[in-house]
């Protein structure tokens, strides 16, 4: 049995979304829905399927969707295709605000259909590789800096770039976060374009989360430290590092041990998607649920809002 999908918004990156679905043997691409008749098209034409203008005619021929809208049609259009029981990966972040995605996981919950949230980071070929080996995180610092660019600017750097990282964070501290310290200002737009937060967490564990959509460069740097031993990612050039201590120091013996890896960029997002397919057709959980989306917004949230205050 092949998948009947679909994705909604084929801009830069729902055009990806859609090119996956294709390479997938699990899958079949029934069409592309955009707003714009002429993106729609280009897109179907490319991928040799039909176009859509409106998502609504998709319900009765796909199985699942893709939405890569804008964040702001996020919630209207997986509540539709929720309550007609069609399975939806939905791009970060799950929506505006998190009393709507609260609303999306509970129906979701209540249909019994699959809600994955497209925090593509979890799927990196980099922290996989390391993920056993991350237990007991007592510091993390992430980096992730890239430059300006106008598409994604209704959302500011937190829904934007930041939440990338609060997402991998909790996914690895598994503690609920207690105190958050955050601070942000605008540069290029009216909305916060550079953040850098400060959160706490009931283990003990702190994370400590720069992002900046302003740079001149491109960085995706995660670090964790942890008893006896220091693990840094890179995420963008899939490179692993990592100190352990495997014994006591003594003069002219340094005890510790270092692993490095330098991985094959893989293409997470086929992975992501393939997964999601999976998940429907074996009947499992997905990997990042819509409840792990809303975890990762009530934290964006937490930190806007605090960094707003600073600004007032």
């Amino acid at each position: 049995m092949k998948l009947r999908t679909a994705v909604v918004g084929v801009g830069h990156l729902g055009r990806f979304h859609a090119q996956k679905y294709k390479a997938i043997p699990e899958a079949t691409l029934v069409g592309v829905c955009d707003r714009s008749l002429e993106q729609a098209q280009k897109i179907a034409t490319e991928l040799e399927t039909t176009a859509f203008t409106d998502a609504r005619e998709l319900i009765g021929k796909v199985d699942a969707v893709t939405i890569a809208a804008s964040t702001p049609a996020h919630f209207n259009l997986c509540q539709m295709f929720l309550e007609n029981g069609v399975h939806v990966l939905v791009e970060k972040p799950i929506t505006e605000t998190s009393a709507e995605g609260a609303k999306l996981c509970e129906l979701a919950d209540k249909k019994g259909v699959r809600l994955q949230v497209g925090h593509v980071e979890r799927f990196n070929p980099a922290l996989k590789a390391v993920q056993d080996k991350l237990k007991d995180p007592l510091f993390i610092e992430c980096h992730r800096l890239a430059p300006f660019k106008v598409r994604s600017t209704e959302v500011d750097v937190v829904l934007d770039l930041m939440i990338h990282d609060l997402d991998v964070i909790l996914s690895l501290v598994k503690s609920e976060p207690i105190k958050v310290s955050a601070v942000g200002t605008p540069v290029l737009t009216k909305k916060l374009d550079i953040a850098n937060a400060r959160v706490e967490f009931e283990s003990g564990a702190v994370a400590n989360v720069t992002a900046s959509r302003v740079s001149q460069n491109t960085q995706r740097k995660f670090r964790v430290f942890q008893q006896s031993q220091y693990l840094s990612i890179d995420f963008q050039a899939g490179e692993v590092n990592l100190l352990t201590k495997t014994g006591e120091w003594s003069e002219g013996n340094i005890p510790l041990e270092h692993e490095s890896h330098s991985m094959e960029k893989g293409d997470a997002l086929l992975d992501e998607t393939r997964d999601f397919v999976l998940s429907i057709l074996e009947n499992r959980p997905v990997k990042v649920s819509g409840w792990d989306g809303l975890k990762a917004l009530k934290l964006a949230e937490e930190i806007i809002k605090d960094a707003e205050r600073r600004l007032r």
